[in-house]
């Protein structure tokens, strides 16, 4: 009789788990063009003003939340990834890495910036890109392990979780060149140009 009762209770748990499961939906929320508010569970049409989604319900993190040490590493070692449109395959390999961690990054345009490019030359001596800057800590090109050391060493973790966003750059106005389809160098760096 008392194992019916323990069978039954863990069965009713799976049940609330998958029903919680299902509950989670996003929301979207936008402005028509006569300018009026509307609140959907279905994306608005294309012609759609000040659009926003909210992910509701389940128990689950917002996407814009970070997990608590992501939080902790962010504030302790900020990271800045300097790129340039010619950087190619080495910078798209790192902002890969970066978003595959799910590590949020500053990234600086050095090739098409001047300031970004003096910030450089004076962090490391060159203009070449990438530089990985992890709180104090310069690690010139792109190499996997040294990058995924450096991050380790700051406290981000290794992966993202799986309700977790990929990162993109936070700074907008430096969004990634168009250049990754040529060659890299092969000491994983580049000329900023």
């Amino acid at each position: 009789m008392h194992l019916r009762l323990i069978a039954g209770a863990i069965v009713l748990a799976g049940l609330a788990a998958a029903l919680s499961a299902t509950a989670q939906t996003n929301v979207y929320r936008w402005v028509d063009k006569d300018g009026k508010v509307h609140f959907s569970d279905t994306p608005p049409p294309e012609e759609a003003k000040s659009v926003s989604q909210k992910r509701m319900g389940g128990g689950y993190t917002e996407e814009s939340q970070l997990p608590y040490a992501t939080q902790m590493a962010m504030k302790r070692n900020p990271v800045t990834l300097y790129t340039a449109s010619g950087c190619g395959a080495p910078c798209e390999r790192g902002r890969d890495l970066l978003s595959g961690r799910g590590v949020p990054f500053a990234e600086k345009n050095a090739g098409s910036n001047a300031t970004d490019r003096e910030a450089l030359v004076k962090l490391a001596g060159n203009a070449e890109v990438p530089l990985l800057m992890v709180g104090e800590n310069r690690v010139r090109g792109y190499d996997e392990d040294q990058w995924n050391s450096a991050l380790d060493g700051a406290g981000y973790p290794r992966t993202r979780l799986p309700s977790q966003a990929p990162t993109r750059p936070q700074d907008a106005a430096a969004s990634p060149g168009a250049a990754a389809s040529e060659a890299a160098p092969p000491s994983g760096s580049a000329p900023a140009q």
